[in-house]
């Protein structure tokens, strides 16, 4: 069916009149100008295909370059490959026609490859949506996960034929376009973990950065997306590449004064435990969609963009992520770094993890669930917090279950699990939700509990 589907979106595009670019790609041959060749009439679509694989070649064609896998190469592609063909075509048929560029440019597997985190690329087009109007953009970032080079070549041919369809003819709404992208394909062959666009074809709002980003993570085309201070789609593969990672974990609705509150006793005692090896310290707030989602199970993207927004404009890094297991989260970060790496959550959160429903799924129960979230020297960083009777709950007086108490013993013995110093006496006795039920009943108070930040926002002016 996925040939069949193909085939037909490739003959629809060499039958359209005014589609006429040039396919290059380089690491996974040319499967994607492959599909409409095989499709027949492609003379109607391809001015060009080519696939410049030695390096010097490429070099002279899109300048030097360090990384030849990298968004860098991708952007001198595409300047390269729809600048000469405006420049070549346009007087001849520019009345008429709506010009593309098609590129890749990718590490697919080799023969002697063992390390499928390897396989990966950047894919992008750049098109003309009216004759002689300005161009647009998508990129895209993919991980291959086939087994073989051939399987991943396959993939990538799919992919290219999706999204120059996707652009061509499914541009009016992000949820229309981004299912176009992977059909034919599913997660175990292609994960994409970052989708951008630009030019006037797309509504601004509706494809901001970090709406696109989000909508990779809830449709499952990827697990994670990461959010730069400045608002714009990182790569967590190269951003937390040999760095220390700090993460507090939270639903931040809103920001509040105990959350920063761990973060800076968090910070404190990270950096009093690796000394020199936490410079250069990346202080993520990572949000799970289970905090993202309202009724039916559908996201708030306004909401979303609101709580971003406050804790961008405090200069943190924001990781959106499927992994509601801590264990999951801990084993994500871990595989990109051989830095330092801390998780800082307040007690009651920590108690949390000794409950069954964390571990009811993995065959080696609590030990093996504390093993694998605590390896690569994984730190959990715990906040003390007041409970309702007006005590201070601690890492060491944490409840938990009886027969678990040896075991928490162990933990903090061998300095995986860490207390933080006391908080703030002002926050230590508040939590988040509290915050809210006073916002809601109409208790001003509230806003002496958050950063000005929060106060800042028009959502809680």
């Amino acid at each position: 069916m996925a040939v069949k589907a193909t085939l037909e979106k490739a003959l629809t595009i060499n039958l359209d009149p005014q589609i006429y670019g040039t396919i290059a790609e380089i690491g996974a041959g040319q499967e994607i100008a492959n599909w409409f060749f095989r499709a027949g009439g492609a003379a109607g679509t391809i001015a060009k295909t080519m696939s410049a694989y030695d390096m010097t070649f490429s070099d002279e064609i899109y300048g030097r370059s360090d990384r030849y896998v990298s968004r860098q190469r991708l952007d001198a592609m595409l300047d390269h490959e729809y600048q000469i063909l405006h420049q070549r075509l346009d007087a001849k048929r520019g009345d008429c026609t709506t010009f593309f560029a098609l590129c890749d440019t990718v590490r697919a597997r080799g023969f002697r490859d063992t390390n499928s985190d390897a396989c990966k690329g950047w894919l992008g087009v750049r098109f003309q949506d009216t004759p002689r109007g300005e161009p647009n953009q998508i990129v895209l970032h993919v991980k291959l996960n086939d087994d073989t080079n051939a399987e991943q070549a396959s993939a990538m041919g799919i992919l290219g034929v999706n999204l120059l369809t996707a652009a061509c003819y499914h541009r009016q709404s992000l949820a229309e376009l981004m299912p176009v992208l992977m059909e034919g394909l599913d997660r175990r062959r292609v994960e994409i973990d970052m989708f951008h666009t630009s030019g006037p074809a797309f509504c601004k709002a509706e494809f901001d950065d970090r709406i696109c980003a989000l909508e990779l993570v809830e449709q499952g085309l990827s697990d994670v997306a990461l959010f730069g201070p400045d608002g714009s789609i990182q790569q967590a593969a190269d951003v937390f590449h040999g760095k220390p990672i700090l993460v507090k974990r939270g639903s931040f609705d809103p920001v509040t004064s105990l959350h920063m509150d761990m973060l800076v006793k968090g910070r404190e005692a990270f950096r009093s435990d690796h000394g020199a090896n936490a410079d250069g310290l990346l202080e993520v707030m990572e949000i799970t969609m289970n905090n993202l989602l309202v009724s039916e199970g559908k996201v708030n993207k306004e909401d979303f963009i609101a709580r971003a927004d406050v804790l961008q404009a405090m200069g943190k890094y924001v990781l959106i992520s499927k992994f509601a297991r801590f264990v999951r989260l801990s084993e994500y970060l871990t595989k990109y770094t051989r830095k330092p790496v801390g998780m800082v959550l307040g007690v009651f959160l920590f108690e949390e993890l000794f409950q069954e429903k964390w571990y009811e799924n993995i065959p080696g129960g609590l030990l093996e669930t504390f093993g694998r979230m605590l390896r690569n020297g994984l730190r959990l960083y715990v906040y003390p917090q007041g409970d309702s009777e007006g005590r201070l709950r601690t890492a060491y007086s944490a409840k938990v279950p009886e027969e678990q108490r040896k075991f928490l013993e162990y933990l903090i013995g061998l300095e995986q699990i860490r207390e933080t110093g006391l908080g703030d006496a002002k926050v230590t006795f508040t939590n988040s939700y509290a915050v809210r039920e006073m916002r809601q009943s109409g208790d001003q108070g509230w806003r002496e509990m958050v950063p000005k930040e929060v106060l800042e926002h028009p959502r809680w002016k």
